[in-house]
């Protein structure tokens, strides 16, 4: 029979009695009589070992989908907490530094005068951001607490009714997507911040995030919540001639307790939260790509044991230590592209299935960013890589009097 010589030409006929038991797999050289291609007996050797390959493919996908996923809720995570600072019409946000998330930053009422006295501040708002359960469909509601002369600043837009009054309890504002959703009006009553409200208003931010929550009177949610002259965070405007890079230089040196936030990559500061789950999708990558190789380099030295022969043949008949390598590594990495587009759709549904559990509905909205997709891609790869190294290079070093005598 004929096999792809070094070249990728047909080699000098080899007795099939030469291989034994394995004389099927040698007939991938030939396909009715005509030589494969170095990519088609690639392939061949990956379809004539389905359940090898499969495990293959399987063990890849699941780590992709893991890494995918923590990648893909982190940055959802991440993005929501954006939107919250990019609510107010600010040049930054300041926040408590190293707060446990943002909602639980914390400034009081001589940090905010202490704010407002460093130069270059031009305006503040100080706002108290909290969340009420309402009902299974909203187990996430934003409660905004902020005074109704800070409205303007803050970017609000009345689309319907009046603000509230400064000190007036029982009343609300609602933005035009809460509005919608809840089928409010100005003069309806709305159950939220432990009480009955009668909405006075419906504004509009200009953002989804703040367009679906509720504003109140500042002291009502500080009642509320038991936290009198307590503000989660503070939306700052430089004054003119200054820039915002420069103030907020100022207040992180003067007021070491707060932070300033002008990007989403900076809100480590002020939520340890993100940090953590920033580090665990680092990890999680690094340990997918570690087991995964373990067990592509298992898997994949099995088969170099049981192709014995055939590569012992193949060395015989010309092919070099760098072809092997080339065919063995070859057959992998086509493995892990497959491996990398399931992994990838099973990331999809099982991010869909998070999105509405309970605990994340409303907060957790999956961010597919073009980083989640190339961290899919080098997972798969360099699990393969890394893995079929070893047995690729063992293979090529294989002596073919050795190999072909191998029982």
């Amino acid at each position: 029979m004929r096999l792809p010589g070094p070249s990728g030409h047909l080699a000098p006929t080899v007795p099939t009695a030469c291989l034994g038991p394995a004389s099927a797999r040698c007939a991938a050289g030939i396909r009715g009589g005509e030589p494969l291609s170095f990519l088609e007996f690639a392939f061949w050797n990956i379809w004539s070992k389905k359940a090898r390959s499969l495990g293959l493919v399987l063990a890849i996908a699941f780590a992709v989908m893991t890494v995918v996923t923590l990648a893909v809720t982190s940055s959802g995570l991440e993005q929501s907490a954006a939107a919250i600072i990019s609510v107010g019409k600010a040049d930054f946000t300041v926040a408590q530094k190293g707060a446990s998330d943002l909602l639980a930053s914390t400034i009081d009422q001589g940090e905010l005068t202490r704010l407002r006295q460093v130069h270059g501040v031009g305006s503040t708002v100080g706002v108290l951001v909290e969340t009420e359960h309402l009902s299974a469909s909203t187990p996430v509601f934003i409660e905004i607490g902020i005074a109704p002369t800070d409205l303007a600043p803050f970017g609000v837009t009345i689309v319907a009714g009046h603000p509230y009054g400064a000190t007036t309890a029982n009343q609300v504002m609602v933005g035009w997507r809460a509005a919608s959703t809840f089928n409010l009006h100005v003069g309806s009553r709305f159950h939220a911040n432990g009480t009955w409200n009668t909405v006075t208003g419906i504004f509009s931010t200009g953002n989804s995030f703040g367009d679906s929550a509720a504003m109140f009177p500042l002291p009502a949610v500080q009642g509320y919540n038991r936290v009198p002259g307590l503000v989660t965070m503070v939306f700052v405007k430089d004054a003119k001639g200054v820039t915002a890079a420069t103030v907020a230089h100022r207040i992180d040196t003067d007021l070491p307790e707060l932070t300033t936030i002008r990007t989403a990559s900076q809100f480590g500061r002020a939520d340890r939260d993100l940090v953590y789950l920033k580090a665990a999708v680092t990890g999680s990558t690094f340990l997918a790509v570690l087991i995964g190789a373990v067990i592509v380099g298992n898997t994949m030295l099995l088969s170099v044991f049981e192709r014995t022969r055939e590569l012992g043949l193949l060395r015989a008949i010309g092919w070099t230590r760098r072809r092997m390598v080339g065919l063995l590594l070859g057959e992998n990495m086509a493995l892990a592209l497959l491996g990398a587009i399931i992994g990838v759709a099973l990331a999809f549904a099982v991010t869909s299935i998070l999105e509405q559990l309970p605990a994340l509905k409303g907060v957790l909205h999956a961010n597919y960013t073009s980083g989640a997709f190339w961290r899919a891609l080098y997972t798969a790869l360099g699990m393969s890589l890394i893995g079929g190294l070893y047995p690729a290079t063992r293979a090529a070093l294989l002596s073919p009097l050795k190999a072909l005598s191998y029982e």
